[in-house]
C-alpha cells in the first residue's frame, strides 16, 4: 500500500500492495466507529510514555491537544472519504496534520495489536452498559404486564396443549426471569471486557517503564492483563458478549412466539397496541404482530454471530493473527441488533393488554384433571393409581362429549370409592391456582413473592 493510502510498515517492502489486495486489506468500513475509543487510548498512551520519560511534558501536551483537535474534526466533519486502511491510520495521519512531527512519537512501544484491542474493549464495555440498561427497561415492562395479570387466570400450556390453570402474571414472569439472567450474563461479559491490553505491545510487552495501572484507571478498566501474548489475542470477552446476545435473542424469540400465538384470533389472550402492529397491503382486516415476528427473526442473527466468532477463534495459533480483524463484525452486529430490537419489544410488552374474557372462554375443565388426582392423593390413594383413575374419567367425558366437570357423582364413585360429594369443589379455577402456594408457584401469595423478588433485582442494590 502506498504512503498516501496510510501504510505504516512500508520500509520492509520494495513493491506496493497488489491492487487485488488493497480492498481485501481494508477494515475502515468496520472499525471507523471506534474513533472515539482510539483517541481516548492514544491520549492515555501519550501520558504513559511521557511518564516513562519517552516524551517531554511539552510533547505530551502537544499530542493531547492535537488529539482533541482530531476528535473535534471527526465529530464535526466525519472521516471525509479517508483513504487509510483502518481508523488508527486515519487518526495518526490527522494527528500529524494537527500536531506536526511529534505525532510520529506516539506509536512508540505501541502495536496495532494492543491498540486495536484496547479500543474494541472500551467500545464493548460501553455497549454492555447500554444493553444492561435496555434489558432493565424490558424487564420493567414485563413486570408491569405481570402485575396487571395478578388476578387473571389463563390456561397454562405444555406441548402447546392446555395443561393446568395459571395466573397470567405467572406466564409473564416466566419470560421476566430469563431477562434477569440475561442481565447477569451481560454484566459478566462487561467484566470480562474490562481488562486493559494496552502496554502489551505486539506480543512481548513494553520496553519502557510505563505505569499500566495508571492507564487502567484513566481509561476506566477494572484490571491490567496478566500476560502480553494472551492479551493481544484474547477475544474471550467477545464470545461472552455475543453469547449473552444469543441468549437474549433466544428469550426474545420465545416471548415473540407466545405473543404471535396469543394475539391471534384462535387464542386472543393478548392484544398488541396499534403502534406495534401492522396491516396488509391486500387484506383490509389484517392486524399483524410484526414486532414479534421481527423479534423472532432477529434471534437468527444473534445466534449466528456466536457461531461466527467461535469458528473464527477455534484454529488460531499463538498470539495475534490477522484473522482477528473479523472479530468486530460479530460483536458490532450483535450490539446493533440488540440496540434495535430491545426497545421495540419493550414497547410492545409495555402496551400489551391481557384479554381476560377470552381466556376464560377457552379454558377446558380438563385443566383441573391434576387437581382431581390431588384430591384422591389427599384421601390416601397412591398417585399412580389416581393418575390412571382420572385418565379414565377424562376419556369418559370425551366419549360423551361433555366437560369433565359435568360427569355425575356416580361416574366419579364408580371410578374410585374415595370420591365424595365435595369432588365438585375441585372445579374452581381460583382454588386450583391458589393451592400451588409453594415458592415459585402460581398462587397469589407465590406470585406476589416473585413480583417482589423481580422488582428488587430490576432496581438493584
Amino acid at each position: 500500500m502506498s504512503d498516501e493510502a496510510g501504510a505504516l510498515w512500508g520500509g520492509r517492502f520494495e513493491e506496493g500492495m497488489a491492487p487485488e489486495m488493497v480492498p481485501f486489506n481494508l477494515s475502515l468500513g468496520i472499525d471507523q466507529r471506534l474513533w472515539r475509543e482510539d483517541v481516548r487510548g492514544s491520549v492515555a498512551w501519550a501520558r504513559a510514555i511521557g511518564g516513562a520519560g519517552v516524551l517531554t511534558d511539552d510533547e505530551v501536551t502537544a499530542l493531547v491537544e492535537g488529539l482533541a483537535q482530531v476528535a473535534e474534526r471527526i465529530e464535526n466533519d466525519g472521516l471525509i472519504d479517508a483513504p487509510e486502511e483502518d481508523i488508527h491510520s486515519v487518526i495518526e495521519r490527522m494527528l500529524g496534520e494537527e500536531a506536526g512531527p511529534v505525532a510520529g512519537k506516539l506509536h512508540t512501544a505501541r502495536s496495532r495489536n494492543d491498540q486495536s484491542s484496547t479500543g474494541v474493549r472500551l467500545y464493548g464495555m460501553a455497549a454492555a452498559d447500554r444493553t444492561i440498561d435496555q434489558l432493565g427497561e424490558f424487564a420493567d415492562a414485563l413486570h408491569t404486564l405481570a402485575t396487571s395479570g395478578r388476578d387473571i387466570i389463563m390456561p397454562g400450556y405444555t406441548h402447546l396443549q392446555q395443561a393446568q390453570p395459571v395466573r397470567a402474571a405467572q406466564w409473564a414472569l416466566s419470560h421476566l426471569f430469563p431477562v434477569l439472567r440475561d442481565i447477569e450474563r451481560m454484566k459478566a461479559a462487561r467484566q470480562a471486557a474490562a481488562v486493559l491490553p494496552l502496554g502489551s505491545g505486539a506480543i512481548a510487552g513494553c520496553p519502557f517503564p510505563i505505569d499500566r495501572e495508571a492507564i487502567c484507571d484513566e481509561l476506566g478498566f477494572d484490571r491490567v492483563s496478566e500476560n502480553s501474548i494472551d492479551s493481544v489475542s484474547d477475544r474471550d470477552w467477545i464470545c461472552d458478549f455475543v453469547y449473552a446476545g444469543a441468549m437474549i435473542g433466544v428469550h426474545l424469540s420465545r416471548l415473540s412466539e407466545d405473543l404471535i400465538l396469543f394475539s391471534s384470533v384462535e387464542f386472543g389472550f393478548v392484544r398488541l397496541s396499534d403502534g406495534f402492529s401492522t396491516g396488509s397491503s391486500l387484506m383490509p382486516q389484517k392486524r399483524n404482530p410484526d414486532v414479534a415476528e421481527l423479534g423472532r427473526g432477529k434471534a437468527g442473527r444473534l445466534i449466528g454471530n456466536l457461531m461466527s466468532i467461535l469458528t473464527l477463534l477455534k484454529g488460531l495459533p499463538t498470539s495475534y493473527n490477522r484473522d482477528l480483524q473479523e472479530d468486530k463484525e460479530s460483536l458490532f452486529d450483535t450490539i446493533d441488533t440488540l440496540t434495535l430490537t430491545l426497545p421495540a419489544l419493550s414497547g410492545a410488552v409495555a402496551t400489551a393488554v391481557f384479554q381476560e374474557k377470552r381466556m376464560t372462554e377457552v379454558m377446558d375443565t380438563q385443566l383441573l384433571a391434576t387437581d382431581l388426582a390431588d384430591y384422591l392423593v389427599r384421601r390416601g390413594v397412591p398417585f399412580r393409581t389416581t393418575h390412571e383413575v382420572v385418565g379414565r374419567l377424562v376419556r369418559t367425558a370425551e366419549q360423551r362429549g361433555v366437560p369433565l366437570s359435568e360427569l355425575g357423582l356416580d361416574d366419579f364413585s364408580a371410578a374410585n370409592s374415595a370420591f365424595s360429594t365435595d369432588v365438585f369443589e375441585v372445579f374452581n379455577w381460583v382454588a386450583s391456582v391458589d393451592a400451588r402456594s409453594a415458592a415459585g408457584g402460581t398462587a397469589l401469595t407465590a406470585v406476589d413473592a416473585q413480583l417482589a423478588e423481580a422488582r428488587a433485582r430490576i432496581d438493584g442494590p
